[in-house]
């Protein structure tokens, strides 16, 4: 009876708002939040300037990072996506090369590398140029750029692929030639598969950008930390900038939608209305499209003639020879490039390295004292044990608030989607200084220790991705499963660990597997509260070498490429083993 009266929208809907009250009512009387807020700061100028100018000066600047590293992103994602379906072998490993290097390795030690070691490379002169025209600016949009242009790449691969080879092969048939195939059959086709995904690293690529912060940009996160340094306004410096990060992923995840809309095909008659609002913004794109299609047209056929033009045969010869020129010089500058990285490897100091190989491992273990970690555990074994445990839990959140968002009751729904996207609408390091700062220290007044706390953070953070992979894998499910099973007597709960889930963890291995490298890569993020992980570690050794930095940083960036290559080979081999029905395209 209970359970009939609970279906009813009006006993849910007031269930929510009871148990709204009760978590108010708590924060407010009954637990001791000895805090005064004070919003004037950011309206108000006060001793070391205005804080509410300050914030707006970072947040220019994020925008703008955020929209010249999304173009080389897309740029790139577009070019060694093809690239990597090339027939050309040089050229399909040398993007193979290019997209499991800067996928397997975390963004800020790519970071570290543009802005502490790469200068190293130049003279003097040219070095002290480069830092007096904004270097450090420059760093975080083409770092920012290229890793998100690796993962736009498999995006853009993956879309290609999807597409059916007998399309291929009727353009080809039909007389069109590549480009003609590319332009107008396989990527129009293949960007309508792609939107949704190229949404999310559009909007991963905006939080991204808080990590110029550690190489000395002053975005929007470094604003928020010059306040909160300031002003000792931690709740207020907090919130503005998580709720300024919300709404910049509110109007990505908007936009993306519009676009995802425009390409949608659907009739005429059943357009609406964000289809006529996407209609109306893209028109002048689609009289410059025009336009051009035009102007191909023109020079692609005599307009007095069938026959073909002779500037039509000149331009097909032209090709024929710019293809086999751009092979060539392709093989000449990659040859160049093989030559100068072996010449620098020769020339690495591999004694630094040798020497410094056990600290970037283990850190000080186990002669560490009582201040550190689990007697001075650190480095890459730090960073490997906080990913298991962070990982591990996730897995349990996930899976109980992923179950909770495809749930019918509000009560349960409701909560858990507000959970999974404000975790996930803000960059991983700003969640990791509100648990340090913040939850464990002054709501629940915990003095922990710092491997704990981004522990903590990175368990919270990751279980909202996996519940919307737990969900994606539920709603795979046949629903006339879920029927069949109602049908035969068993419960909800007897429905999810018998049929249900069975079934959506064996589709969700991969998805976790893969959750597990970026848990951690994104263990590098800790270094900003001072665990002693292996970007901290070699961030610590090229402090006191100083000298060195393309040997520490380069040997950091390969001992997380070895651990997350590896387990990205895991991930490949378990979808091939579950989707044995894929084939490779080649064009």
């Amino acid at each position: 009876m209970f359970k009939r009266h609970f279906q009813n929208p009006w006993v849910q809907n007031l269930t929510l708002l009871t148990l709204v009250g009760l978590v108010v009512y708590y924060f407010t009387f009954a637990f001791e939040f000895k805090y005064d807020f004070d919003w004037a700061v950011f309206f108000v100028e006060g001793q070391y300037g205005h804080m509410g100018h300050l914030m707006v000066t970072g947040l220019n600047t994020t925008l703008t990072i955020t929209f010249y590293s999304a173009i080389i992103a897309l740029v790139m994602g577009t070019i060694f996506g093809l690239a990597r379906l090339s027939n050309f072998k040089p050229v399909y490993w040398f993007a193979t090369c290019y997209v499991e290097l800067f996928r397997n390795t975390p963004l800020l030690i790519q970071l570290f590398f543009w802005n502490f070691a790469l200068p190293y490379a130049f003279p003097e002169e040219i070095r002290f140029w480069l830092f007096d025209h904004n270097f450090e600016f420059w760093c975080a949009v083409v770092g920012c750029g290229v890793f998100t242009g690796a993962f736009m790449a498999e995006i853009i691969r993956a879309g290609i692929q999807s597409i059916p080879k007998g399309l291929l092969e009727a353009s080809y048939s039909s007389g069109l030639t590549f480009p003609q195939t590319l332009r107008k059959i396989v990527l129009p086709l293949a960007f309508r598969e792609i939107i949704p995904p190229l949404g999310s690293e559009f909007l991963n690529n905006m939080k991204n950008t808080s990590l110029a912060m550690t190489i000395g940009v002053t975005e929007l996160f470094w604003s928020m930390q010059e306040v909160l340094s300031l002003t000792y306004r931690t709740f207020e410096s907090f919130i503005v900038a998580t709720a300024i990060y919300l709404l910049l992923s509110l109007i990505i995840a908007a936009f993306m939608n519009i676009v995802n809309e425009k390409l949608k095909i659907m009739p005429q008659d059943k357009k609406t209305m964000l289809r006529g609002l996407a209609d109306v913004l893209f028109k002048p794109f689609g009289i410059i499209g025009r336009g051009l299609e035009y102007v191909l047209w023109y020079f692609r056929r005599s307009p007095e003639k069938k026959t073909v033009s002779p500037i039509t045969r000149m331009c097909h010869t032209l090709t024929c020879w710019t293809v086999k020129g751009g092979k060539a010089l392709f093989l000449v500058a990659l040859a160049y490039v093989l030559y100068m990285l072996g010449v620098a490897l020769f020339h690495f100091n591999y004694e630094i390295i040798w020497a410094n190989l056990p600290a970037l491992l283990i850190w000080r273990f186990p002669g560490g004292d009582s201040t550190e970690f689990f007697m001075g555990l650190g480095g890459l074994s730090g960073s490997l044990l906080m990913a298991l445990i962070s990982i591990t839990g996730s897995f349990f959140i996930g899976l109980i608030i992923g179950m909770g968002r495809t749930a019918k009751s509000h009560v349960l729904r409701i909560p858990c989607t507000l959970y999974i996207e404000l975790v996930r609408g803000v960059p991983l390091i700003l969640v990791i200084l509100w648990f340090y700062q913040v939850v464990l220290q002054f709501v629940f007044k915990l003095e922990i220790h710092a491997f704990w706390a981004g522990t903590i953070a990175l368990t919270f953070f990751f279980g909202a991705y996996i519940a919307e992979t737990v969900r994606g894998g539920i709603e795979n499910i046949p629903p006339g499963q879920v029927e069949a099973a109602k049908a035969s007597g068993l419960t909800y709960f007897q429905t999810m660990r018998k049929i249900i889930l069975p079934q959506a963890l064996k589709q969700m291995l991969p998805a976790l597997v893969g959750m597990f490298i970026a848990a951690f890569k994104d263990t590098a993020l800790v270094y900003i509260i001072g665990v002693m992980d292996l970007t901290r570690a070699a961030y610590a050794i090229n402090n006191r070498v100083m000298i060195y930095p393309f040997e520490i940083y380069t040997t950091v960036i390969v001992l997380y490429f070895i651990f997350s290559y590896v387990m990205s080979l895991y991930a490949k081999r378990l979808e091939r083993k579950l989707s044995p029905e894929q084939v490779r395209i080649e064009m």
